[in-house]
């Protein structure tokens, strides 16, 4: 009898011992898990296996260890996905706000444009209607601003045409971007109507 007794306290212990490493190494796989979390690293069950020193076949086998580093996994693929998104966002709205900005610009040029010529239609009227009156230093200084406001036009004109060429190229980006975007993303914004740079002949 006292030989068969001899076994249960050694198998007693054996499994104590065996329970001790299991608890260990799932203190383990937890600790790993919560580094590569403030790493911002990718948990996967190579990573976890490599820092928390346990085998694959634990993280498979053991059910504790293999459901935490499921829910894991999927905590970080969500992570990621978030943070793309995010990132993609924050793209999409600067491009937006570029392409925003040039037709704000293109509207402004236009509309002083157009204000330049009818200021220049009202002093050709009055060189037309002082000819006959005015002395010749009068006509001079209005036909030097009518040649001023013609000079100033021009140049709104080409400032108008670079601000419509950024637009384009604002929009385009923002085309591509918003088609490489991982969600739906609303349409970048247009006008009511097209704008076209207006022709320096006068």
């Amino acid at each position: 009898m006292n030989t068969a007794a001899v076994p249960a306290p050694r198998t007693a212990a054996a499994l104590v011992a065996r329970r001790r490493r299991t608890e260990a190494a799932l203190h383990r796989v937890h600790a790993a898990i919560a580094r590569l979390r403030r790493e911002k690293a990718q948990v996967s069950v190579a990573a976890v296996a490599r820092r928390a020193d346990v085998s694959r076949t634990f993280l498979y086998d053991n059910l504790e260890a293999r459901a935490t580093v499921a829910t894991a996994m999927a905590e970080d693929g969500d992570r990621r996905v978030r943070t793309l998104t995010e990132q993609d966002n924050e793209r999409e709205a600067t491009w937006r706000e570029r392409a925003l900005n040039a037709e704000e610009g293109l509207k402004a040029a236009q509309a002083e444009i157009l204000a330049q010529r009818t200021r220049i239609g009202e002093l050709l009227g009055q060189i037309r209607d002082l000819e006959a009156e005015s002395t010749e230093e009068t006509i001079q200084r209005i036909s030097t601003e009518n040649t001023t406001l013609k000079q100033r036009v021009r140049q709104l004109t080409a400032d108008n045409r670079t601000l419509d060429e950024r637009l384009k190229a604002a929009r385009s980006n923002l085309r591509f971007r918003t088609g490489a975007s991982l969600t739906s993303k609303p349409a970048s914004p247009t006008r009511s109507a097209e704008t076209r740079p207006i022709s320096t002949a006068l």
